[in-house]
Parts: C-alpha cells; sequence; structure tokens
C-alpha cells in the first residue's frame, strides 16, 4: 500500500515565511552550512555539498516519514532563504541517551541573525 505524501503546512508570521524545503535550496542551504561563522556554536564543522544534500533530503523525509520536521525559513519581504527551523528526531548516540522526542532547532544565515527570528519560526511552527 503506498503513503500518501505529507503536505507540510505554510506558516506566515509577521517577519517570516516558513514554507516545506525544495531541492531548489539547496545552493542556499549548502552555503550556509559551509559557512565557518554559521556552524562554529553546532559541531564547529562547516559541511561540504554531499553532507548538505543528505541534510535537505532528511528534512524533505521527516515530514513524510514522521509527519514534523523543519521547515525553510524565508523573509516574508522579499523571499530570500534566511535558515530553517523546526524538530527532528535523530535517534542520537549519546550517554546519557536522550528520550525519544524531537528535538528542535535551527540555524540562521548571518544577515538574520540577532534579530529573534528563531524565537518566532519555533513559537509559529510549535
Amino acid at each position: 500500500m503506498a503513503e500518501t505524501a505529507m503536505k507540510v503546512p505554510i506558516l506566515e508570521t509577521e517577519r517570516l515565511i516558513l514554507r516545506p524545503h525544495a531541492s531548489a535550496d539547496f545552493p542556499d542551504l549548502a552555503a550556509l552550512w559551509a559557512d565557518p561563522e554559521v556552524v562554529k556554536h553546532i559541531g564547529g564543522t562547516p559541511s561540504n555539498q554531499e553532507v548538505s544534500w543528505a541534510r535537505l533530503l532528511r528534512y524533505i523525509g521527516h515530514w513524510q516519514a514522521l509527519g514534523f520536521g523543519y521547515w525553510a525559513i524565508c523573509d516574508r519581504s522579499d523571499g530570500r532563504f534566511l535558515g530553517e527551523a523546526g524538530f527532528a528526531l535523530y535517534h542520537r548516540e549519546v550517554t546519557p541517551a536522550l528520550p525519544m522526542v524531537p528535538e528542535a532547532g535551527w540555524l540562521l544565515s548571518p544577515v538574520a541573525q540577532g534579530r529573534g527570528l528563531a524565537r518566532e519560526a519555533l513559537a509559529c511552527g510549535g
């Protein structure tokens, strides 16, 4: 029996549009994750294109498999890709083990940082 595709909700705030990721987001997503300043507090290692592509597919797949996931965050005024925020179930292998509940996460481009946009996005999506 084939599964039906999950329709990702599109959410809007005063400043943002949260929409599903698409393959067309890859150049922006890859540039964001390759920026050492952006990733310095989340692992510290910039991602190459292969890792970024796998991340994009994981974002899309989360919605299909689990009914929740990450949104692409876009500026409402001009549609520019600013980053991503949402919820994911990673099955991390850490000690002590984490409970099997979705983790909130976000990543914003330098031009979007320090403006409360991650909080705005997660409040809207949570």
